[in-house]
């Protein structure tokens, strides 16, 4: 099929030529000489990248993934331990210094999880 196709876009691209030589031709005809060699390379292209993402899905296969589970929620602020850090003022500094803990905590668990 690969080779079919480029042997078509040849003949098209011969066929843009001759248009362009000829008394009503135009530089859009040339354009179209270079564009269709590349068409017909295109499956063979595609062919053989596929054939290399197979080839490396077969060495490499993927792991299994675990199950998305949604992430538990942070605790609320009240209910969480003061790690006798000094609280910043802002709200939103305190949203986010718990939301940094939670993702600390997220990480902690992947690491425990890998080893």
């Amino acid at each position: 099929m690969c080779v079919l196709s480029l042997v078509a876009c040849v003949g098209l691209a011969w066929w843009q030529w001759e248009r362009f030589e000829s008394s009503a031709g135009s530089w859009q005809n040339l354009g179209y000489v270079l564009q269709w060699p590349l068409f017909g390379l295109f499956p063979a292209f595609m062919f053989w990248r596929l054939r290399k993402l197979r080839r490396q899905h077969t060495e490499h296969p993927p792991a299994e993934v675990a199950p998305k589970l949604a992430p538990e929620p942070p605790p609320p602020p009240a209910a969480r331990q003061d790690d006798g850090d000094e609280s910043p003022e802002d709200p939103e500094d305190r949203a986010l210094a718990a939301y940094n803990r939670y993702l600390a905590e997220l990480n902690a668990r992947h690491q425990e999880k890998q080893r």
